[in-house]
């Protein structure tokens, strides 16, 4: 008897724990938390219209429900929208801007904010830092620094910034990026080497999901 006792006891105080379940939003949450993190991931531009499988002759199919479900964590909020077609990067970035003010203005800490973008997500990205100019919210850029954005006027970053990118990749390092911006405090930048050029990110490829990760949860 003694024994089945402790044994309640014990699963009582198991089901009584807080719960701390990986959240992926694919709308902004309703209810936001503010003493937690939120990291939005904006994809490629391959994936906007109606279908998250999308595929390239070349690089093959952009598996973003996998990256997805890779990239979260119980450290932080996932929230990662689906864009439409024909959606205009200066237009969403405002959007993305919007989010991240509301998520201050409801108490969320700049600093516990973080924007991720690959290529086209990422142009995104670099056009929502230029827009907020908010220091403490974090950016992460994977493949995304073409010769497209460079000397371009709104395209700058502000504050703390992350890059990665692929060694057989057009887009390379983000230092002349960098450079054409006045606010930002750091770079920290990884090169990966898979031969996959730019479908390295297509997939969630632990050679950038894993450091991408460990920095995200910093």
């Amino acid at each position: 008897m003694l024994k089945i006792y402790i044994a309640g006891l014990l699963a009582s105080a198991i089901l009584s724990l807080p719960s701390y379940a990986t959240k992926i939003y694919e709308k902004f949450p309703e209810k936001i938390q503010a003493n937690e993190k939120y990291v939005f991931y904006s994809h490629g531009f391959i994936v906007e219209g109606e279908n998250p499988r999308p595929v390239s002759p070349r690089w093959g199919i952009y598996e973003f429900p996998k990256i997805k479900a890779a990239l979260a964590n119980e450290a932080y909020n996932l929230i990662a929208y689906h864009r439409p077609s024909k959606t205009q990067p200066n237009e969403f970035a405002k959007k993305l801007g919007a989010d991240v003010n509301h998520l201050i203005k409801h108490g969320v800490r700049p600093e516990n904010i973080t924007l991720v973008g690959f290529s086209r997500g990422g142009e995104i990205t670099v056009l929502t830092s230029n827009y907020l100019k908010l220091s403490k919210v974090n950016i992460a850029l994977l493949g995304t620094c073409s010769n497209f954005i460079k000397d371009k006027a709104n395209y700058k970053v502000v504050g703390n910034v992350y890059s990665i990118y692929e060694t057989s990749d057009g887009n390379r390092s983000c230092q002349f990026l960098i450079d054409q911006s006045e606010m930002v405090d750091s770079l920290e930048e990884i090169s990966i080497s898979t031969g996959e050029e730019h479908g390295a990110f297509y997939r969630p490829m632990p050679q950038w999901i894993e450091p991408l990760k460990a920095w995200l949860k910093r």
